[in-house]
């Protein structure tokens, strides 16, 4: 038995995990709905990159046994082909999973959306702080995260690509 639960902040991840709830017939919920977690052999996580974080991995892989298999998949920004960005997506999630569970999962990366007029005032203001923090950065010092955000900042981009769920090994 599986079930799919996910972490949005702007709905980018839900509109993911409803998809893939829709083509699979697992049940999608979100992590501060979800229930008795124990009960299922598999946990498919989606969840929002955001602040060097997984949003409501850590409480979800709190509440999983060590005999549970784990499918992490993050939903953010920043482009899913680039190593660079892979690599320290993968090192954060390392850090907030037990190594039981981290060692075992298969870990993917989805693009998501962000429309800058919905953030909150506390998300524009960070954002708005570290968009000032790298536009004062030499071109050649920019890694791809800096660069996604000074692409981004105070814009709308919708990178939520349904197909790209077809990659992920159900």
């Amino acid at each position: 038995m599986q079930i799919i639960i996910y972490g949005s902040l702007y709905g980018s991840t839900k509109r993911y995990a409803e998809h893939l709830s829709e083509i699979t017939g697992i049940e999608a919920v979100a992590f501060k709905d979800a229930k008795d977690i124990a009960k299922y052999d598999r946990v498919i996580y989606m969840g929002a990159l955001f602040a060097g974080s997984v949003l409501g991995l850590r409480k979800t892989v709190s509440r999983m046994s060590p005999n549970q298999k784990l499918t992490i998949i993050t939903v953010g920004m920043v482009d899913p082909a680039d190593p660079e960005n892979i690599d320290y997506i993968r090192r954060s999630i390392k850090a907030r999973v037990p190594a039981h569970l981290y060692d075992e999962s298969q870990i993917f990366h989805l693009r998501g959306a962000i429309d800058y007029s919905n953030l909150t005032l506390k998300h524009r203001m960070m954002l708005s702080v570290i968009h000032w923090k790298i536009s004062k950065m030499p071109e050649e010092k920019l890694n791809a995260e800096a660069k996604t955000i000074l692409a981004i900042y105070g814009k709308k981009f919708d990178y939520v690509d349904f197909k790209s769920l077809e990659k992920i090994d159900l």
